[in-house]
Formats: C-alpha cells, structure tokens, sequence
C-alpha cells in the first residue's frame, strides 16, 4: 500500500513538471516572447548541456556554502534553544537580538557580511546561518516549552535533575517541532547563501546568474536558476527524510515510556 502511494505521489509530482514545462513553451510560442525575455524549455536545455561544467562547477560552490551555513546554523540553534530553555534569563536576554536579526532585511546585511567575512565563502556562510538561525531556535524553543506536564512532573518524582529533565524527557518530545525548523531551514540556507552572492562573490550559482544576466545570456541564467531550484528540492527532500526519522525516533520513545 505504502509503495502505491509513493508511485502515485511520483506521478502526480511529474505530471505537475511536464505541465509547467508545457505551459511555459506554450507562453513562449504563443506571446512570440523573444529569447533575452524569456527563452524557451528547449533553449534554456541547451544552455544547460552546452555548459554543464560551468553550472556544475558554481553549483559545488554554493551547495557547500549552504550545507556549512545549514549545519552551522542547526547546531548552533540547538544549542541555544537548550541554554534558554535552562536559563529563562539568557532567553530573556537573547530573545530581542533573535527578533531583530529577523526583522532587518538580509539584503541589508549582505554588504556588511561581504565588508567583515570578504568575497569568499565565508560571508555567504554567515548569511545562511543567519537566515536559519532564528527558525531553528524558535521551532525547539517552542517545542521544549510545551513538553508533557505529567512526565516532567514524573522525572522530579524520580529524581532527575533540570539538565537530565532537559535532555531525557523535553528534549525527546520537543524532536517534531524541531524537524518542523529543519524543513524551513533547507529552504531558507539557499536564499541566504544566493543573496550573499549577488552582492559581492566570485562563484556560486547566484554570481553565475548575475554574470549571465550582464551578458545577456538569459537561457543560461535560467539554467542557473533552475538547478538552484532543483539543488532546493534535493536538500529539502533530504532535510525532510531525516525529520522524518527524528518523529519516529520521538514517537517511539514516547510509546516506550507509555509502556507500563
């Protein structure tokens, strides 16, 4: 039954893929759109199989910048959801510099992380790990606050102290809310990672874009963007199945402390 419905979820997902290429063909065909406004399928392949090791190439680059930004950024909220959540002061204390790293745009950043971190990798690092930071934070924080009374109430009786508590018993529990952050975190570690390329790199897909786009070479920018796109739904896919084994892992671990 299970193998059915992953066929079925597969046919849809490729059925929706051939009618978007269709639709855009027919825009194209239909509108006579001219190829530096918006090429066609065909064209934009083309571009793709002409520089394949070009794109290839940019694309290595910006998928470590996401990864190291996206690995930086999960261990480092975890980490600080655990510290507010053990001391309510640093979280009174933390929790307006979080809000405002949210509130100013990333685009305003970007230059300041290019100024402090240079042209490398480094700065776009930093812009990824700064774009998931808060909703990795915020996604435990909310999930370690909101752990069973009873069983909180059942690890004081036994004697557990608030760092086994934390660990043992909220941490377990608070395993779904914290897959829910990872999921926005694989999307959001791109957009972090492009944006610090537009504003000032030497590779990457989102420097490729730009290069491509002053040379009027729109097909192969939306080569580019395109397996930006797919390099999105590959880590998401990714991100997703290990979420998926954290909410198993946790509802298992709850089964087993339900069990008598």
């Amino acid at each position: 039954m299970s193998d059915s419905r992953d066929t079925a979820r597969w046919f849809y997902r490729l059925a929706a893929l051939v009618a978007g290429l269709a639709v855009w063909h027919a825009v194209v065909v239909l509108a006579a759109l001219p190829p530096y406004l918006l090429p066609s399928p065909a064209r934009v392949a083309q571009a793709a199989w002409s520089n394949a090791d070009l794109l290839l190439g940019h694309a290595a680059v910006t998928l470590a910048e996401v990864a190291i930004g996206l690995a930086l950024g999960c261990v480092l909220g975890t980490v600080t959801a655990l510290l507010t959540m053990r001391h309510p002061t640093l979280r009174r204390l933390l929790m307006p510099w979080l809000l405002a790293s949210q509130a100013v745009p990333v685009f305003a950043l970007a230059p300041l992380f290019v100024l402090w971190f240079g042209y490398g990798m480094g700065s776009k690092i930093a812009m990824a790990l700064l774009i998931i930071y808060f909703p990795v934070t915020s996604s435990l924080l909310d999930g370690l606050a909101r752990s069973d009374p009873l069983m909180l109430d059942l690890g004081r009786t036994l004697g557990a102290g608030p760092w086994r508590t934390l660990l043992l018993l909220r941490l377990p529990a608070a395993l779904p809310s914290l897959a829910s952050g990872l999921r926005l975190a694989a999307v959001y570690a791109p957009i972090g990672a492009v944006i610090g390329e537009w504003v000032g790199a030497s590779a990457g897909l989102g420097y490729l874009m730009l290069l491509a786009n002053a040379r009027v070479k729109i097909d192969l920018m939306f080569a580019a963007l395109i397996l930006l796109a797919a390099m999105t739904v590959a880590l998401y896919g990714a991100i997703g199945w290990l979420a998926g084994r954290l909410e198993q892992w946790s509802l298992g671990h709850a089964q087993v402390r339900a069990t008598p």
